[in-house]
C-alpha cells in the first residue's frame, strides 16, 4: 500500500502554477526580444543578480543531472523544486523587477538576456518531470522553435560558476531578510516606507552592502538606506542582528504606541497563562512519574519557546516605551 497524501499533490499543482506564473511574467518583457541573446552572455560585466543567479543554475545543472545519472529521480525533482521556487521566483524575478520596467537599455537589456537563459535551461531541465507545462511554454518564448524534445539537456556553463557573486548574494538575502523579520516583529504596515541604518564594522562586506543600497531600497521598501562602518542604535529603533551586522528601524511614526502596548499586554498575559500551565506539569510529581520521556521533552521545549516569546515580547514593550 502506497501513503499517498493529497496535500502533497496540491503542493504539486501549487508548484505548476508557479512555474506558468514565471513564465508568463518573464514573456511580458521578453516578447519582443531577439531569441539569440540569450546566447553570447558575459558574467564577468554583470550586476549581483545575474551572476548570482547564473551559478545557482549552474548547480542545478550540476546536481541535477547527477541525480538522473544515479537514478535518483527524487533529488532531481527535489533540487529543481528549491531552484525554480525559492530562487528564481522569489528571488531573482523580484531582484530584476526594477530594471525590466525601468527606463535603463542597458539594465532592462542584460536582464532580458539573463532571464531568457535561464528560463530556456530551467525548462529544459523541468520537461522530463513536467513534460505538457514545460513544451506549452517553450513554443511560446521569442523565435521559431522546434519541440523541447529534441533540445539538447542541459550542461554546465564554467563561465557561470561565481562563488564571489554567492557569498555576496548570501549577505543580501540576509540583509533583507533581517529588515523584513523587522517589520514583521514590529508590525509595520507592509506599504509604510521605512529608513534603515546598517552598521558593518568589515571592509569587504561594508563595500558589498554599499554596492547594493539601491537593490536593498527596492526589495524592502526603503525611503532612505544608510550603511556605515561605525554608529550606536538610534533612540526607538527595532533591531536585528545578522552575524556581526546590526541593523536598525527607527519606529517613530510607524506605529501607534497605545494599539501595539495594547496588543503585546494581551499576547504578554496569554504566552505566561500557558508558560504556568506547562511549568506546572512538570512540577506534578504524578506527571512526571507516569509520562512518556517524549512528553515530558515536548513540555520542556514549549516552555523554552515560550521563555524566548516572552524575551521578545519584553523587547518590543521597551522600544514602545521609548516611544512615547
Amino acid at each position: 500500500e502506497i501513503k499517498l497524501a493529497e496535500e502533497r499533490i496540491e503542493g504539486y499543482r501549487h508548484f505548476i502554477n508557479k512555474i506558468w506564473n514565471a513564465a508568463r511574467f518573464a514573456l511580458m518583457h521578453l516578447k519582443e526580444c531577439d531569441p539569440a541573446i540569450s546566447k553570447d552572455i558575459d558574467p564577468a560585466a554583470l550586476p549581483l543578480a545575474h551572476r548570482w543567479i547564473l551559478n545557482r543554475l549552474n548547480q542545478a545543472i550540476t546536481e541535477v543531472r547527477q541525480a538522473l545519472d544515479d537514478y535518483r529521480f527524487n533529488d532531481a525533482a527535489s533540487v529543481l523544486y528549491q531552484f525554480v521556487w525559492n530562487e528564481f521566483c522569489d528571488w531573482y524575478l523580484e531582484w530584476i523587477k526594477s530594471d525590466l520596467y525601468g527606463d535603463n537599455a542597458t539594465a532592462k537589456g542584460q536582464s532580458q538576456a539573463v532571464l531568457l537563459a535561464v528560463l530556456e535551461n530551467t525548462l529544459k531541465l523541468l520537461h522530463p518531470i513536467t513534460p505538457f507545462v514545460t513544451e506549452e511554454i517553450w513554443h511560446v518564448l521569442p523565435g521559431e522553435r522546434t519541440s523541447i524534445m529534441v533540445e539538447a539537456f542541459p550542461t554546465p556553463n564554467p563561465t557561470w560558476n561565481d562563488a564571489e557573486a554567492a557569498e555576496l548574494a548570501a549577505l543580501f538575502m540576509g540583509i533583507v531578510g533581517g529588515i523584513r523579520n523587522i517589520r514583521s516583529e514590529a508590525m509595520i504596515h507592509p506599504s509604510a516606507e521605512i529608513e534603515v541604518l546598517i552598521i558593518c564594522h568589515d571592509e569587504t562586506k561594508h563595500a558589498g552592502l554599499t554596492s547594493l543600497a539601491g537593490s536593498l531600497k527596492t526589495l524592502t521598501r526603503t525611503s532612505t538606506m544608510a550603511v556605515q562602518k561605525e554608529g550606536s542604535r538610534p533612540k526607538g529603533a527595532a533591531s536585528y542582528l545578522y552575524t556581526d551586522i546590526e541593523i536598525f528601524v527607527p519606529l517613530a511614526g510607524l506605529v501607534d504606541v497605545d494599539k501595539e502596548q495594547a496588543k503585546l499586554k494581551k499576547e504578554q498575559d496569554k504566552t505566561e497563562a500557558e508558560l504556568s500551565r506547562c511549568q506546572g506539569k512538570l512540577n506534578n510529581e504524578k506527571f512526571m512519574a507516569n509520562a512518556p520521556e517524549e512528553v515530558k521533552a515536548k513540555e520542556r521545549e514549549k516552555i523554552g519557546e515560550m521563555q524566548a516569546k516572552l524575551e521578545k515580547i519584553e523587547a518590543g514593550m521597551a522600544r514602545l516605551v521609548e516611544l512615547r
